[in-house]
C-alpha cells in the first residue's frame, strides 16, 4: 500500500533518513535491499518537493572517474528496465544515447582517456567523427567539431518517477515513509542514540541520514555538524515545438557541448531542451538558511547571465533560433567545494551520515546510495569512497570559503578535467612555515585537506604555474631532475601535510594493537608500517606507527585521512586511559633522502647516524642546529634518508640549516609529483591502491600482516581472504612499454588476450628506470610474475609486464647504506 504521509510516527527504528529526494529515497531502497527495512524516512513536504523535482533526469557513460563510473553503469541499468520490471512504476526512460563534443585537441585527449576508462569498466562507448555526429543529429552545426565520445547507452528519465519508483521498491521491503513530517532537531543522546525531533515527535534511532538537500548545511548545525556545500542556481529553458521534431521517429541523442554551450542540448518531446552552466558570475542562493517553507521553489530565470551561452546554443542549434520559450526552470542545487556529493560518516560523530551535496543526483544518486547503504550496513562501501568522505574538509571550511569554493566548482562544471586539475580559489588555507620559502624557489603548490604542499619546482625558465595537458605536461623533464637529485645526490621535501597523531596513556598498547594489523614497535624508537582496518577487513587506512616512549605511540597518514583516522581511533578506543594528540598542525615535518642525505644532516647535529647508532626503521629525538625534532630513519623513495618531524615554529630554521649544508652537495628541492614517481619505481603502495574496497590479501600487503598476534579489528575477515582458493581481484605491479609522449593517470582497462581483466590505480613514469610503471587491479588469472598484459592508455594500447619485484633497488639494499656512501652495512 503506498503510504498516505498520515501514518503516525513510530517512536524507534534502526535508520532514521530525513530528505525524501532522489537520495533520500535511493538509501532508503537500498538499504532494504542490503537487508536492513528498519527504515523511516521523513519528508517535510511531497517526495521530490526539492531540488529533485526540477532536474533535468539525464544520465551518461560518459566520466573519467572509476569509481563513479560504477555507479552511472548501475544506474542505467536500473533506469532502462530494472527499476520499472520490480516496481510497476513508470520512470519514462528515453534510451536516446549521446554525444560529447570536442573542438581541441586537449578535448580529444579528455575523450581518449574517457575510452580507456570505459573500456575498464566495459561501456559501450567510440569515438566518432563529425560524419557519423551528422548522421544522428542532422540539426547540430558542428563547425569546429573535431570528434565526439558516442555513448549509445546513454538516456533520461524522468527525476520524480524514479524517486517514486524507488520510494515504492523501499516500502514493498518493509521502510516507512512518512511525508508532510518536518524535522526541527536532530541531538545525539548520552547512549550514542539519535533522537530526531520532528513537528509529529521524536523519534530515536541507531543511525540518522541527513538526505536534506538544499536544507542539509543548516540541519547539520543542528547536530555541531559543518558540513560545507552551497546552493548555487542552474538554468535550463525549453522552447517552443520544434517543426523539425515532429517527423522524427526516434529521439535524438544528447548533445553534450561543453566549450560553447557549457551545458547540454537535447530533445523534450517534439520541444528542444537547453541545459547551461554558465562559466562566469555564478549565482548563489541561501547562503545561511534555506527557508522551510520552500516548496518546488524556482528563481526568476536570469537571461543576462546566462545571454552569451544561450546565443551559442541558438547557433550551434540554428532551428531554435526563431522558437520562443514555452518553459524557464531556474533552480538551487547543493554544490560542494571539489564538486563530489558528501556521502559516508559525518566527521567527529558515529553513526550521523550525509547523504547530501549532490550537483548530478540522477546521474549519480542510486548507485552512491548504493554504496552507502552497504557502508551502513556491513561496514564498507563496494567502490572507493575517498573522493566522495564528507571528512575530507577540516575545519578549515567555513561558510565564506563554502561559498568561494562552490563558485569555482559551478564555474569548472563544464571545463576540461585534466589530470592533477589545480583549484586555486580561497587559497593558500594552512600554509607550511615554509610557505613562502619555497615559493619564492618555485614551488607550485597543491592543496590537500587544506594544506599547501609542492608538486613541482619551477627550473630552468619555466613559468611558476600550473600546465595541464592529458599527455606529458611542460613540467615533465622537471620532475625528472628533482628525481634524479634524489637518486644521485640528495633531495628535500616539505611533507608538513602529512597527519601527525600522538596517542598516549597506559592503555595506549592496548588500544592500539587491537586496531591494526602489524605487530606494534616494542622497543622505544621502533617504527612499524601498518594499516587499520573496518569491520568488513576492507582497508580503512595505512599509516606508521612509532614508539616515542613506553606509554606514547606516534601515528602518521596522508594528510586526506586526519579526520577519519580521528574517528577511527576515538570510536574503537576506550576513552579512559588513552589520550589523543592532533599535531598535524602544531607540527612540521620535511623528508630528506639520498645517498648523500647522511652527509648533509650529520654537520648539524651531535647525534651519530651511521648504521650502528641510528638503525633503519628506527627513531630517536635528536637536535638539529640546536632545535630538538624527531627523526626517522625511513625513505618513501626508497633511498638512504630521514623524515624530520618538528615544532612549526622551529621548522623554518631546521630547513634553512640543512639547505646552506646541502647546497655544495647539490641538495635539490622536490615535490609530489617527483615524490608519487619515486615511490612506484621502488614499488610502494599508496592510498589509491589501499583503500575501502579491498581486503590485505588482494592488496598483496601480507607482509605487514601478523595474524599470529591477538585479535585486531578485521581479523577473521582477513584470514577468510587470506585462505581463500578464488580472490575476486589482486593487486599487481606493471612496467609499461612507453611512447615518450603519454603516460596514464589512473582507471585505465588493462587486458589480457584482448578482454578487460581489471584498472589500474596509479600510474606514472619512472625517470630513473625510464618506464611507465602502474599499479593495477587485476583478476588473478592475469596477476602472474612475468604476464604480458596489455593496458589500454589514451585509447591505445601498449604492452605491460607484471613485475614480482621494484624496478629500482629490487633488494632494497640503497635505504640501509652505511658510511661510505654506497657500501651496505646491515
Amino acid at each position: 500500500m503506498a503510504d498516505t504521509g498520515t501514518s503516525k510516527l513510530p517512536s524507534q527504528a534502526r535508520v532514521v533518513i530525513v530528505g525524501g529526494g532522489i537520495m533520500g529515497c535511493g538509501l532508503a531502497y537500498h538499504l532494504a535491499h542490503e537487508g536492513c527495512s528498519d527504515v523511516v524516512l521523513l519528508e517535510k513536504a511531497e517526495l521530490t518537493s526539492g531540488s529533485t523535482w526540477h532536474a533535468a533526469g539525464q544520465i551518461t557513460h560518459s566520466t573519467s572517474s572509476f569509481g563513479l563510473g560504477k555507479c552511472v553503469g548501475y544506474n542505467i541499468d536500473l533506469y532502462s528496465g530494472a527499476l520499472e520490471a520490480e516496481t510497476g512504476q513508470s520512470v519514462t526512460w528515453h534510451g536516446c544515447g549521446s554525444f560529447r563534443l570536442a573542438y581541441s585537441e586537449d578535448e580529444m585527449d579528455w575523450l581518449r582517456h574517457t575510452m580507456s576508462v570505459g573500456r575498464a569498466l566495459k561501456f559501450p562507448m567510440e569515438l566518432v567523427g563529425p560524419d557519423r555526429i551528422r548522421e544522428s543529429h542532422p540539426f547540430y552545426n558542428l563547425d569546429g567539431v573535431l570528434g565526439a565520445l558516442h555513448t549509445p547507452d546513454d538516456g533520461h528519465a524522468d527525476p520524480s518517477g524514479i524517486t517514486q519508483a524507488l520510494a515504492i521498491g523501499a516500502r514493498q521491503l518493509g521502510v516507512k515513509i512518512i511525508r508532510r513530517c518536518r524535522t526541527t532537531d536532530i541531538k545525539q543522546q548520552p547512549n550514542g542514540e539519535w533522537k530526531v525531533s520532528t513537528e509529529l515527535g521524536d523519534i530515536t534511532c541507531e543511525h540518522v541520514v541527513n538526505a536534506g538537500g538544499t536544507y542539509a548545511r543548516q540541519m547539520g548545525e543542528w547536530s555541531g555538524l559543518q558540513l560545507p556545500m552551497t546552493s548555487m542556481t542552474h538554468h535550463y529553458i525549453v522552447t517552443d515545438t520544434v517543426p523539425e521534431f515532429l517527423e522524427l521517429d526516434k529521439e535524438l541523442p544528447v548533445i553534450r557541448d561543453d566549450k560553447l554551450v557549457s551545458g547540454y542540448i537535447r530533445m523534450e518531446q517534439k520541444s528542444g531542451l537547453i541545459g547551461i552552466y554558465e562559466k562566469e558570475n555564478p549565482n548563489t542562493v541561501w547562503q545561511d538558511f534555506c527557508p522551510w517553507e520552500a516548496e518546488n521553489e524556482l528563481f526568476e530565470a536570469d537571461y543576462d547571465r546566462i545571454m552569451p551561452w544561450l546565443e551559442n546554443a541558438m547557433d550551434r542549434m540554428p532551428i531554435f533560433a526563431e522558437l520562443g520559450i514555452k518553459r524557464e526552470v531556474h533552480g538551487a542545487i547543493s554544490h560542494p567545494p571539489d564538486g563530489n556529493p558528501l556521502i559516508g560518516p559525518a566527521p567527529g560523530v558515529k553513526n550521523y551520515w550525509c547523504c547530501c551535496g549532490t550537483q548530478i543526483g540522477i546521474g549519480w544518486g542510486p548507485g552512491l546510495t548504493r554504496e552507502l547503504a552497504r557502508w551502513i550496513v556491513h561496514g564498507s562501501a563496494d567502490i572507493s569512497m575517498r573522493e566522495f568522505d564528507p571528512r575530507r574538509f577540516g575545519d578549515y571550511a567555513d561558510k565564506d570559503w563554502q561559498v568561494i569554493k562552490a563558485k569555482e566548482d559551478y564555474c569548472l562544471r563544464h571545463e576540461i578535467p585534466f589530470p592533477h586539475f589545480n583549484r586555486l580559489e580561497g587559497r593558500p588555507i594552512k600554509p607550511s612555515p615554509l610557505y613562502e620559502r619555497l615559493r619564492e624557489k618555485g614551488a607550485v603548490y597543491e592543496e590537500v585537506f587544506g594544506h599547501e604542499r609542492p608538486r613541482w619546482f619551477a627550473r630552468g625558465g619555466l613559468e611558476q604555474r600550473d600546465y595541464y595537458s592529458f599527455k606529458r605536461a611542460a613540467w615533465h623533464d622537471v620532475v625528472a631532475e628533482e628525481m634524479r637529485a634524489v637518486r644521485q645526490t640528495a633531495g628535500i621535501m616539505d611533507i608538513s601535510a602529512f597527519t601527525k597523531i600522538e596517542v598516549s596513556g597506559p592503555d595506549a598498547e592496548g588500544s592500539l594493537d587491537r586496531l591494526v594489523a602489524n605487530r606494534l614497535p616494542k622497543k622505544v624508537g621502533g617504527i612499524a608500517l601498518t594499516q587499520m582496518l573496518n569491520r568488513r577487513g576492507r582497508i580503512e587506512m595505512e599509516l606508521t606507527v612509532v614508539r616515542l616512549a613506553e606509554d606514547r605511540f606516534y601515528l602518521v597518514c596522508a594528510a586526506f585521512f586526519e579526520q577519519r583516522l580521528l574517528d577511527h581511533l576515538a570510536q574503537n578506543i576506550d576513552a579512559d586511559g588513552v589520550t589523543l594528540r592532533n599535531l598535524s598542525t602544531d607540527w612540521g615535518a620535511m623528508a630528506l633522502n639520498g645517498p648523500l642525505s647522511r652527509e648533509i644532516l650529520q654537520p648539524n647535529t651531535l647525534a651519530p647516524l651511521d648504521n650502528h647508532s641510528f638503525r633503519w626503521l628506527t627513531a630517536q629525538e635528536i637536535e638539529v642546529a640546536g632545535r630538538k625534532l624527531w627523526a626517522f630513519r625511513m625513505s618513501y623513495a626508497g633511498e638512504l634518508g630521514w623524515e624530520l618531524h618538528v615544532p612549526r615554529e622551529d621548522m623554518l630554521a631546521v630547513y634553512d640549516t640543512l639547505c646552506a649544508t646541502g647546497e655544495p652537495h647539490g641538495l635539490t628541492d622536490y615535490g609530489s609529483f617527483a615524490m608519487n614517481a619515486l615511490r612506484l619505481e621502488k614499488g610502494f603502495k599508496g592510498a589509491g591502491e589501499l583503500t575501502n574496497e579491498v581486503t590485505l590479501p588482494e592488496a598483496d600487503v601480507m607482509r605487514f600482516v601478523k595474524l599470529d598476534k591477538g585479535d585486531f579489528l578485521g581479523k577473521a575477515e582477513t584470514e577468510e581472504s587470506a585462505g581463500s582458493e578464488a580472490l575476486p581481484w589482486v593487486c599487481v605491479y606493471l612496467e609499461i612499454e612507453p611512447d615518450g609522449i603519454e603516460d596514464g593517470h589512473g582507471g585505465e582497462a588493462v587486458l589480457l588476450d584482448g578482454e578487460a581483466v581489471g584498472a589500474t590505480s596509479s600510474v606514472a613514469y619512472g625517470h630513473t628506470v625510464c618506464k611507465i610503471l602502474a599499479f593495477a587491479y587485476v583478476k588473478p588469472e592475469a596477476a602472474i610474475p612475468g604476464k604480458t598484459l596489455e593496458v589500454v592508455i589514451m585509447n591505445g594500447t601498449r604492452k605491460a609486464r607484471v613485475l614480482d619485484v621494484p624496478a629500482y633497488d629490487p633488494e632494497s639494499i640503497l635505504p640501509r647504506t652505511d658510511a661510505p656512501v654506497g657500501v651496505a652495512a646491515e
